[in-house]
């Protein structure tokens, strides 16, 4: 069972009302999340409730998530800065409410396509291997090289 955030509607009138949550990375690891290596997200949520079985909420998401890149596979930190303008209600408004998983899902809708650090700060070792930086050595071999009076046919 994962951490829950359970939004509590039994005994408050209609109106608005703001609750606080955190989902940090016990949070993500319950959704079997292999991409989220760490995280500190701060949830404001905003709940109006419109009579007894009405409700509608919107979220604020603010914080770090911690992924691989997918360039040299090392840490790289993500601020997270969401406030999705989706309004969201549950499908029969009981005495509680769990949004875990609306939570999870603008989460991982938040964070970019493309995780990558910015140019030049991956891990030397791993961007020389995929061939897009060389060493002063590999630079010097591949003048040396034979081949290297093809380089300039492309």
């Amino acid at each position: 069972m994962h951490p829950l955030i359970v939004i509590e509607l039994n005994g408050w009138a209609a109106g608005k009302r703001e609750f606080h949550f955190k989902a940090e990375t016990e949070f993500f690891q319950a959704f079997d999340n292999q991409d989220i290596l760490e995280a500190d997200v701060n949830v404001d949520v905003s709940v109006e409730k419109k009579g007894s079985h009405k409700v509608e909420a919107s979220l604020k998401l603010s914080g770090n998530v911690t992924v691989p890149c997918d360039r040299c596979l090392e840490r790289l930190t993500l601020s997270l800065d969401s406030a999705p303008e989706e309004v969201f209600s549950p499908e029969s408004a009981g005495d509680s409410w769990d949004i875990s998983q609306e939570v999870y899902d603008y989460v991982c809708l938040a964070l970019p396509l493309q995780r990558v650090h910015p140019e030049g700060k991956c891990n030397p070792d791993t961007v020389r291997f995929l061939g897009r930086e060389k060493s002063p050595d590999e630079e010097a071999g591949t003048q040396n090289s034979p081949f290297a009076a093809l380089k300039g046919l492309f």
